[in-house]
């Protein structure tokens, strides 16, 4: 088999194709190629065309379509196109001559059979049948709008002609899939083999059971849509998906077109000759003469043979797309679904093309260009099953709209933001979480009782392009750079340089003047805590670590530069939360008074150390978010724990309980503490853990580890 590259489309659909984009001004063919196909498949299938298969008997030829498109692809007036100067010559002598004949043809038959039965007088019945043939109504090429009884009623007038097909042809399908549920039901069980079980109605007055015909009627169906309309997150969306659940998944062609493009660098005098060129109405000219002569009664009933070979090409074709399904796991019913049954599709729409050229049989190029549009579809399948869920939409909403918005203004912007508060609530939730995977954040804050909502696109910290300004001058004449981390301790060791961990607008150093945007939390130790403490306890981040001007043996004075996550861009107040919420964290004490964007820091020629380990996350620290909500709330469960307790529970990983003791105990070791004083806050911590251990384990485990690290103390 031919890869879907090297196969091409139909020669005839594709000069329609090329007509209408022309005539719409687009560029994009696929809306186009399914509404060619469509039209195909009703010529065919209004004259009663199969297609003689050697494994499967006869198929009925016939298509589902469903094409959606942004609003301004073209659907209208290519549409008209296609009705007005393609297939009207068809419609008409079909309408006027075929069906009339064949009717004529059949009627008799029928009442034949009856008289039989009946023992009556044929040619009597002959009234009765053609009264009851008249009472079903005309015949409708196609129709909009339809109750599960009419399209049965004109069902039975085709049953009754034997002729004929079904073709339903719905506009904007997002307004009216509810309205026409009960028909999507009907077609849907006539697709296969045009057959459908008739339903048990009570005789009255007003609804009188018909003698039933058995037979098969062919049916078409082309739904039109804008996805928007169609994908809207509430109840219109999950109809949709429940319509492809029960079944439409494997029956449609699919097109599915997000962006309209039209050619924009066109002047006047081009534009109008291409909609006015003469060679396109040739086109449409020649193509609905040729229609027309495919009404000729010559064709009614006309069969599509397939030979052994194509046969085998196709069943080549149903192998790849079974094998390509069996890749989805099982809760991917719909597309494994989709898939698996290409190859039907592709069949059908084989022999709409073989009929359309007035061929014998469905050749080679006919199945391959059935395959081609069968791929084409599965792709924009695929793409819409794979859009935006409705809480995506809105945390990308949240990250790109400008400054604080309401609920209101949510309910008012966004079509799909609808429901009790419930759902709104549930579908916030799930954008916060979503946001949390992908770099958006979404802040809340309250005045008033109104609740205020902030979005914000994070970006991702690049470790070889660090937020730092630096000068000579306490005040001005500040350089902004974007050193990488591991070349910072330059800039820290350089003698008499004061550096901010921001940028600055003119060199001058104060709040105004600080643009937002920093990657850097920077933490000064002014004593309280040893420096080895220190480095043991943030063993698990990266850092730089360098002593200060004042720093001692005795009185430990450094600074901690983290790297966070991501480039945070924050007004001063928000700032200012931020870093007292990273003190808050830590696990001793540090300088609170230095939380301002535009704080000075001095280098200084000591000691400096790096450390390699994870970035720090920023998430739980940025004020007004849910994540720092939930930091707050573990910290409150925890008040019963010093900052060191809490800070062991809480960054000691996956590891189990008996290690997380002994890392706790060793910290106490560090900081100077005795044996005694070790066992009774390594005891104390134990007594607060829900699954704590039994005393004697630890002491015959971690408080062994411990005296023999006290005992190499010097």
């Amino acid at each position: 088999m031919k890869s879907v590259d090297e196969m091409q489309h139909h020669p005839m659909s594709e000069r329609l194709v090329n007509v209408l984009c022309e005539q719409t001004e687009s560029t994009n063919p696929n809306f186009f190629r399914l509404l060619v196909a469509y039209n195909f498949s009703l010529i065919a299938s209004m004259m009663r065309a199969s297609i003689k298969t050697l494994d499967r008997g006869e198929i009925p030829i016939n298509l589902y379509v469903m094409n959606l498109a942004t609003s301004g692809a073209g659907k209208g007036h290519s549409t008209n196109i296609m009705e007005d100067k393609v297939i009207h010559l068809f419609r008409d002598r079909f309408r006027d001559e075929t069906f009339p004949l064949l009717a004529e043809q059949n009627l008799p038959k029928i009442a034949l059979k009856r008289a039989n039965r009946k023992a009556v007088d044929p040619d009597e019945e002959l009234v009765r049948v053609q009264k009851e043939f008249d009472m079903q109504g005309n015949l409708l090429f196609s129709f909009s709008e339809a109750t599960s009884p009419a399209v049965k009623q004109m069902r039975h007038k085709l049953l009754m002609a034997d002729a004929g097909s079904l073709n339903f042809q719905m506009d904007e399908v997002g307004s009216y899939l509810s309205s026409n549920a009960e028909v999507l039901v009907t077609f849907l069980e006539l697709y296969d083999v045009g057959a459908i079980k008739p339903k048990l109605t009570k005789n009255s007055s007003e609804n009188v059971r018909g003698e039933e015909i058995i037979g098969k009627t062919p049916t078409n169906m082309l739904l039109f849509g804008t996805p928007s309309s169609l994908l809207d997150g509430g109840k219109t969306e999950q109809e949709f998906y429940d319509m492809l659940e029960a079944g439409y998944a494997r029956r449609c062609f699919f097109g599915y077109s997000r962006d309209y493009t039209k050619n924009l660098d066109r002047t006047p005098d081009q534009v109008f000759e291409q909609l006015t060129r003469l060679d396109s109405s040739t086109v449409l000219d020649e193509i609905a003469d040729h229609l027309e002569a495919l009404a000729d009664m010559i064709n009614v009933r006309k069969q599509l043979v397939m030979t052994k070979d194509n046969s085998k090409l196709l069943i080549e074709y149903k192998i790849k797309c079974e094998r390509d399904a069996a890749l989805y796991p099982e809760h991917e019913q719909i597309k494994k679904a989709e898939i698996s049954h290409r190859y039907f599709k592709a069949l059908k729409l084989a022999g709409a093309y073989a009929f359309i050229d007035d061929s014998p049989e469905v050749t080679e190029d006919h199945l391959y260009a059935g395959i081609k549009m069968a791929e084409e579809s599965g792709a924009a399948f695929h793409k819409l099953l794979t859009r935006d869920k409705p809480y995506v939409k809105l945390a990308k909403y949240m990250a790109t709209v400008k400054g604080e918005v309401t609920q209101a203004d949510l309910v008012e912007e966004l079509p799909f933001y609808r429901g009790p508060l419930s759902q709104k609530n549930e579908m916030m939730m799930l954008a916060i979480a979503y946001g949390y995977k992908n770099n958006i954040i979404i802040k809340k804050s309250y005045s008033d009782g109104i609740e205020f909502l902030r979005g914000e696109t994070l970006k991702e910290t690049d470790l070889s392009k660090m937020v730092v300004s630096y000068s000579g001058d306490i005040v001005s004449d500040y350089i902004n750079e974007r050193p990488a981390f591991d070349q910072l301790h330059k800039l820290t060791q350089a003698p008499g340089l004061h550096w901010v961990a921001h940028h600055l607008n003119g060199g001058y150093r104060n709040e105004e003047n600080c643009i937002a945007g920093f990657n850097l939390a920077v933490i000064d130790v002014d004593g309280g805590v040893a420096m080895s403490t220190a480095q043991l306890l943030l063993s698990k981040y990266k850092y730089l670590m360098y002593t200060t001007k004042r720093h001692t043996d005795t009185e430990n004075r450094f600074r901690i530069i983290l790297p966070i996550n991501y480039e945070l861009e924050l007004d001063a107040k928000d700032y200012k939360e931020f870093m007292s919420n990273i003190y808050e964290w830590l696990p001793f004490e540090v300088d609170t008074a230095t939380n301002q964007r535009a704080r000075k820091w001095l280098s200084h020629d000591g000691t400096y150390a790096y450390n390699d380990g994870e970035i720090l996350d920023a998430l739980p620290f940025i004020p007004k978010t849910s994540k720092n909500e939930e930091r707050k709330v573990l910290m409150n469960n925890q008040q019963s724990m010093d900052n060191l307790e809490r800070w062991t529970l809480n960054n000691s990983g996956d590891g189990n309980r008996n290690n997380m003791i002994l890392r706790y105990g060793m910290l106490l070791v560090d900081a100077g503490f005795d044996f005694e004083q070790v066992r009774t806050k390594v005891l104390a911590l134990n007594d607060k853990m829900p699954d704590k251990l039994e005393e004697s384990e630890i002491m015959g485990t971690v408080m062994v580890t411990v005296m023999k690290a006290i005992a190499k103390r010097p």
